[in-house]
């Protein structure tokens, strides 16, 4: 397993990031803060460059490859966002890329990926194994694999996060109790709170997952790895890994206050509530954590919570249906 990265790694990627990525400001509705008894602050990373927090992990891990993989390129496998971010990161840096999605990856997801010029291959979400093809496809063409979030490079982009957020409230003077984000194989999660325990050492950090993908919730339990079944099913693709990394678990156990778990029906809700409150765009995957503090699931009555919405990359259709339901 590889060395998880420091506070130190952290501050470089937000360097090398710095000319590229959008620093996500803090939003606050007073609406939303009635609604949680609490005052909440939303990190708004569907404003990010590609829809999604994932673009500053892609960057800042192929930013770092040596020249062999100019003529390689780079593939990942993803359900969109890492997807997307890994498309436009190579785009930038002159990489050819190819991107291994599920075929029932949401269509703007999939158009997307293309429009920064990467090569979608698509696979079967229950019956193939994507790690599989997508090593097959790094033999064949000598290029070099992008993985979604068990990588130091990858979870040190995502801590920059959690340094903007700490660096935000420093400067506002505000005194951050909590800080709610999503989980899927623990990427964000693990970064961020990284980032905060050296930065906001006394503010406590939750995941937070769709029912039925759980296994942070259920990992930080137990202690050990917990599986998804994944014959369930939940309209966050973005969060249906099939387990929490290792690198990603190794740190989140030692980092995380504990894990969250909401239905898709108050992922929903949250979507509505950041729409006509904020005027944002979140997808179910990115609303969890939003909506774990609107259902009350994390008790932070008289606090100040951080709440991250990890993306914004939801269909029109799908939106259109959830905001009329």
């Amino acid at each position: 397993m590889p060395t998880p990265p420091t506070i130190e790694d952290i501050r470089a990627a937000a360097e090398r990031l710095k000319p590229y990525c959008l620093r996500t400001p803090l939003l606050e509705s007073p609406h939303l803060n009635a609604i949680a008894g609490a005052r909440v602050l939303i990190k708004p990373e569907p404003l990010q460059r590609t829809g999604s927090f994932k673009f500053r992990g892609a960057f800042n891990t192929i930013s770092q490859l040596g020249p062999e993989a100019k003529t390689g390129g780079v593939v990942a496998y993803s359900s969109g966002n890492h997807a997307q971010g890994v498309a436009a990161a190579a785009q930038i840096l002159g990489l050819p890329a190819v991107i291994v999605m599920p075929e029932d990856a949401p269509a703007i997801k999939i158009a997307n990926t293309k429009s920064y010029g990467a090569e979608v291959i698509t696979y079967h979400r229950l019956n193939d194994d994507r790690a599989a093809l997508s090593n097959k496809i790094c033999e064949e063409r000598g290029a070099t694999l992008i993985r979604p979030y068990d990588d130091p490079r990858i979870i040190a982009g995502q801590g920059t996060l959690g340094l903007e957020v700490a660096e935000q409230t420093k400067a506002d003077g505000i005194q951050l109790d909590y800080v709610v984000a999503p989980a899927g194989g623990g990427g964000l999660i693990s970064g961020t709170a990284l980032a905060l325990r050296s930065e906001l050492p006394q503010t406590r950090v939750y995941s937070a997952e769709p029912e039925g993908f759980d296994d942070t919730a259920r990992s930080l339990e137990s202690g050990t790895h917990q599986e998804n079944d994944m014959e369930s099913r939940s309209i966050c693709d973005a969060l249906l890994a099939p387990t929490p990394g290792d690198l990603t678990f190794s740190m989140n156990k030692e980092l995380l206050e504990g894990g969250l778990v909401v239905s898709d029906d108050e992922a929903k809700e949250a979507m509505r509530q950041a729409f006509l409150r904020l005027k944002l765009v979140v997808e179910p995957g990115g609303a969890v954590a939003l909506a774990a503090v609107l259902s009350g699931k994390l008790d932070c009555q008289g606090k100040t919570v951080c709440v991250v919405c990890s993306g914004g990359n939801v269909d029109p259709q799908m939106f259109a249906e959830i905001l009329l339901s």
